[in-house]
């Protein structure tokens, strides 16, 4: 064992996460900071890096306080994508991050791709271009500030924003790269096709882009921002990798064959394989592992955490674990279709930005209880769609390992295991924040002290076999109603 203290710093959706691992890997402090999304228009999610910069020294300050005398051995970085981030000549923010839930820029997206050709974009990046990729939302912003675009130096991905302030070298790793939607799996560099797509559609070249480096490399943490933080200068900081990917290796997923269910904000699901394959349909992205030489095949239903927690407050402002309580009591024949696309827009093995949610079958005996497993049904079936194409390419074994607040839940863990036919299982550790711990154990890498990550074991749901034709039903029900909707708005 290492005698150190590993730091994991994730940027999220909602808020910051840290974690302080021991040379056994074993948490010895966690802390968290949230901090505001924007949303002035419909479609809008913005946030202030600045923000971001205040929840980073908030956690360092509450991870600082729980580790006492103890120096940090290195510090490593997860953070949320695609988010935006464009910076001036004196390395400053210009105006707010847009996050990777904003939906504005989907004609960009589209436009794009179709001009690169979406097949050979998709066959060289692993990336089905839409509006949520940096490239297309620094086009929406070329058309509606274009003197904004033209003051920015450097495109960014949010990670790579702090890092470059904890460093003061902007630089991405290759998971994060793959979220600016021209990023080569096969090169291991920028495409110059796509980026010459883009200043077609622009009329004018994209800003520099950061310098591409694997996810285990190391910078030493600057004097400025040391001094900010109250941390001695030079502590190794880890450039570290997307939130997905480290999400998994944080409860344990990292070689092929292994998948990681990770219920968050969005929920990933992701199966590991040791070469990038891609699918005729581009039902899943290619997303790079880490450690060079593994790569993700990853879909992002974005309707689940976020919708879970709209539906509590339409409830009367119940818990998540409530809903879940109230879902689990409702008799599943009494429950109506609910298409969960709310985000709206689906990046699941759907891949369809247009989808929106829908509630069918309601009647005046509809309850609370029945339109909560409603919601919880469609995100099941979604789920089990998911998986179901990770097992076609051998990327899902018979356990899939969970984590996440959804997945917290042992009876939202059996309607997945029945759903989907694999056995699940989740951490014994409640409070672990995958991506985090996955943080830290990438940052233990990058000073030649390799940690092994804890395996989920402890909570296991074992599918039923005997479920399977109810959800069946279910899903046949659930993919007849969109298509019904599809046909209707057509």
């Amino acid at each position: 064992m290492s005698a150190g203290l590993y730091v994991g710093l994730d940027l999220g959706t909602s808020g910051l996460k840290g974690v302080v691992l021991d040379g056994d890997a074993r948490p010895v402090a966690r802390a968290q900071a949230s901090y505001v999304t924007h949303r002035p228009e419909r479609g809008a999610s913005e946030q202030d890096p600045a923000d971001w910069i205040d929840a980073i020294r908030d956690v360092v300050a509450a991870l600082r306080s729980s580790t006492g005398d103890r120096e940090w051995t290195a510090i490593g970085l997860s953070g949320m994508l695609p988010t935006l981030v464009l910076i001036d000549s004196n390395a400053q923010p210009l105006g707010r991050a847009i996050t990777w839930e904003d939906s504005r820029a989907e004609s960009e997206g589209e436009s794009l791709r179709e001009l690169a050709n979406p097949d050979a974009v998709y066959a060289r990046t692993g990336q089905w271009l839409d509006g949520r990729y940096l490239l297309p939302m620094l086009l929406r912003l070329q058309r509606i500030d274009p003197h904004g675009v033209v003051a920015a130096t450097m495109l960014l991905g949010a990670k790579d924003y702090v890092h470059g302030w904890l460093t003061g070298e902007f630089v991405t790793d290759p998971s994060t790269a793959a979220g600016f939607g021209c990023y080569d799996l096969h090169t291991g560099a920028w495409d110059r096709s796509i980026l010459a797509s883009y200043s077609e559609l622009a009329g004018r070249p994209a800003p520099a882009l950061p310098r591409i480096d694997v996810s285990t490399s190391a910078r030493p943490l600057s004097s400025e921002a040391a001094l900010s933080l109250g941390l001695p200068a030079g502590i190794p900081v880890c450039l570290g990798a997307a939130d997905s990917v480290l999400g998994a290796l944080g409860i344990g997923v990292s070689q092929p064959g292994q998948a990681a269910y990770i219920a968050g904000t969005s929920t990933i699901i992701l199966g590991v394989t040791d070469h990038p394959v891609t699918d005729d349909a581009h039902r899943f992205l290619v997303t790079p592992m880490a450690h060079p030489g593994t790569f993700g095949l990853e879909m992002d239903l974005l309707s689940t955490g976020s919708a879970v927690r709209w539906l509590a407050t339409l409830l009367g402002g119940v818990s998540e674990a409530e809903l879940m309580q109230l879902a689990s009591t409702a008799e599943p024949d009494e429950v109506p279709l609910f298409l969960p696309y709310v985000a709206p827009g689906e990046q699941g093995a759907l891949w369809d930005p247009s989808l929106t949610g829908a509630l069918l079958g309601l009647h005046l005996g509809t309850t609370a209880a029945d339109i909560a497993r409603g919601l919880i049904d469609g995100i099941i079936v979604e789920s089990r769609r998911c998986i179901r194409v990770l097992g076609e390419y051998g990327a899902a074994s018979d356990v899939i390992c969970a984590s996440g607040a959804s997945a917290s839940n042992a009876w939202f863990r059996q309607q997945l295991a029945d759903a989907s036919g694999h056995d699940v299982v989740m951490t014994d550790d409640d409070e672990i924040d995958g991506s985090a711990v996955g943080a830290a154990l990438v940052a233990a890498h990058a000073v030649d002290q390799p940690l092994a990550p804890s395996e989920s074991r402890g909570q296991l749901s074992s599918a039923n076999p005997f479920a399977k034709g109810g959800w069946n039903q279910r899903a046949v029900a659930l993919d007849d109603s969109r298509a019904r909707l599809g046909r209707s708005v057509e």
